[in-house]
């Protein structure tokens, strides 16, 4: 019995599991498919395609397959290790397919790690365990590192990342710990800019924190020392600034439009509608999504009412990790996305009433991190970054449940032995 304990709470036990389990949805997934098929069609998005440019000599360019010069559609981090793998293993081949979804992979089985030692730190054991257990077995986590040719596991992993760093980085007054903190934060914002919504807070409590004024100054200056590069290219090119990514405003207008119902609007796309496409190359990639911005912004002016059912429907669709109509798809969602999300909310609560130190900074990912998608699309691969701190605040839940039940059965049987 010791044994099978120590091995259920065993961090290397858990992280094994999660990469056959992995490993093997990624073996069953390759064994229904065309292997020609999988070479191509999961890299005809945006970061396949540019790491195609890339390969092919022309910089980072061309998201839609067809040559329409210089982009900052998305950030470097990710269409460069997509760009290796092509290297290495060929240019649309089951190969660069196989490397590709095993590198993903990796990343989502590494979040263990984090949300172990994060987990540790904010409730014990306990929570460290069920937290890693849940993310061993979640269904998006398992699925999406082989399906999704996109920067969503890496993200993941980068945001557990954060969170444990800034957890730590508030027992530290090393300035060293500080730099790496920033750093920490420069890498993840050069591969997923969604999670600069939740730099200030986290960076903000810190300072209220520790009142390190000056370590916090040199962590946003080693952001900002990440960042300049790639903000300094997107000038040279569009001669604008555009310190991230172009593509915020056609994400808006995706949404908020007249044939908008909230939901992904894939054939309005220009990766796939020949006339947006056309559009596109003809204003340049700038112009392009300026235009966008102010049709998005207009039609939400207009149509408050059909702004807030989309955004309604947004609501919905995050938390339940993929489906507008919860109802209807009960038993796809029911077991960790809906149950997961209340078990998040309870676990905000649950901190809060502990008044623990770290209910801001774990609070903050489910509050703040969505918002962005309520007002765009939403998808489960969008919310996925923060997933792994939804797991962290179920687990929490579900150790304050067991630690109470704990407690009323030790109470029951020392009442029983008294009365004996």
């Amino acid at each position: 019995m010791k044994r099978l304990r120590a091995a259920l709470t065993s961090l290397l036990v858990i992280v094994a599991v999660a990469l056959c389990l992995r490993l093997g949805y990624g073996w069953d997934y390759v064994q229904h498919r065309p292997h020609r098929a999988l070479g191509v069609i999961p890299f005809l998005f945006e970061p396949g395609n540019i790491a195609a440019s890339l390969v092919n000599g022309k910089g980072f360019s061309s998201p839609f397959r067809v040559d329409t010069g210089p982009t900052a559609w998305l950030t470097p981090v990710y269409p460069l290790l997509l760009a290796g793998i092509f290297r290495l293993f060929g240019l649309y081949t089951f190969q660069s397919f196989t490397a590709a979804a095993v590198l993903n992979i990796l990343f989502s089985t590494c979040t263990c790690v984090p949300i172990y030692y994060a987990g540790r730190r904010i409730g014990g054991i306990r929570v460290a365990v069920i937290a890693t257990w849940l993310w061993a077995v979640f269904p998006n986590a398992i699925k999406l590192p082989v399906e999704a040719m996109w920067d969503t596991s890496l993200a993941a992993l980068l945001a557990a990342c954060i969170l444990w760093a800034t957890l730590a980085v508030d027992e530290s007054r090393r300035l060293t710990d500080w730099c790496a903190y920033g750093l920490l934060w420069g890498f993840a914002l050069m591969t997923n800019p969604t999670l600069l919504s939740l730099l200030p807070f986290l960076l903000g409590w810190l300072v209220y924190r520790s009142r390190l004024y000056w370590h916090a100054t040199l962590a946003a200056g080693m952001i900002v020392l990440c960042c300049t590069p790639w903000t300094i290219r997107n000038y040279q090119v569009f001669h604008r600034f555009v310190p991230l990514r172009s593509v915020v405003p056609l994400t808006v207008w995706l949404g908020n439009h007249d044939q908008s119902s909230g939901a992904w609007v894939g054939r309005l796309h220009p990766i796939t509608n020949t006339e947006e496409r056309a559009k596109y190359i003809e204003l340049g990639e700038i112009a392009y999504m300026q235009d966008k911005q102010q049709e998005a912004l207009q039609f939400m002016k207009d149509h408050p009412w059909d702004e807030l059912r989309a955004c309604w429907y947004r609501f919905v669709v995050i938390w339940t990790g993929g489906s507008a109509h919860p109802l209807d798809d009960f038993g796809r969602v029911l077991l960790f996305n809906v149950l997961i999300s209340i078990g998040a909310l309870a676990g905000v609560v649950v901190l809060f009433r502990a008044r623990s130190p770290y209910a801001f900074p774990l609070a903050v990912f489910p509050i703040v991190f969505p918002c962005a998608y309520y007002l765009t699309l939403a998808s489960a691969r969008y919310r996925h970054p923060m997933d792994p701190v939804l797991l962290l605040l179920a687990a929490v839940a579900v150790g304050a449940v067991m630690a109470k039940v704990r407690i009323d059965t030790g109470s029951r049987a020392s009442t029983t032995s008294e009365s004996r």
